[in-house]
């Protein structure tokens, strides 16, 4: 396999940042344990002959940190963004983690929001394949970015 290019890298880390959020939300494992779990056996691993993507590894820990450390207030952004009957909490797991690592990427990385909602909704594609839920974290994602990120609209 060839030598993939940052911005795979970076689209990897994101992937896997959903993936680790989601699963520290249902097996309440600690941030520490989750990213050693990560860096050790996702980043670049074979698993029944596929090899898994390098990621890039501080945008991961950033993005996986980010949505810990400010939780509350992404998820409260999240639930402006959603319609009023739907509160972050009724919303499917793997959405509830990508709309936070979306969320801490938009509010504490210094990515253009504009990258961020297209890569977020291009993992959204990758969990959900049918394409409706893709719709819906773009709509979801471009309302929190103009909270975020006034200035970039």
């Amino acid at each position: 396999m060839s030598k993939p290019d940052k911005r795979q890298m970076k689209s990897a880390a994101r992937l896997y940042a959903v993936q680790a959020l989601f699963q520290m939300e249902s097996t309440d494992q600690t941030i520490e344990a989750i990213t050693a779990e990560f860096e050790d056996h996702r980043f670049g691993a074979t698993y029944e002959g596929d090899e898994m993507a390098e990621g890039n590894l501080n945008l991961f820990r950033e993005l996986v940190e980010g949505a810990v450390n400010y939780q509350a207030a992404i998820d409260q952004m999240t639930d402006r963004a959603l319609v009023a009957k739907w509160p972050i909490a009724r919303i499917d797991p793997t959405l509830r983690a990508l709309f936070r690592a979306a969320g801490a990427e938009m509010s504490h990385i210094n990515t253009p929001p504009k990258v961020v909602i297209v890569e977020f909704v291009d993992v959204a594609k990758a969990f959900f394949p049918e394409g409706k839920e893709a719709k819906f974290v773009n709509a979801v994602l471009d309302h929190m970015a103009r909270e975020a990120k006034p200035d970039a609209f």
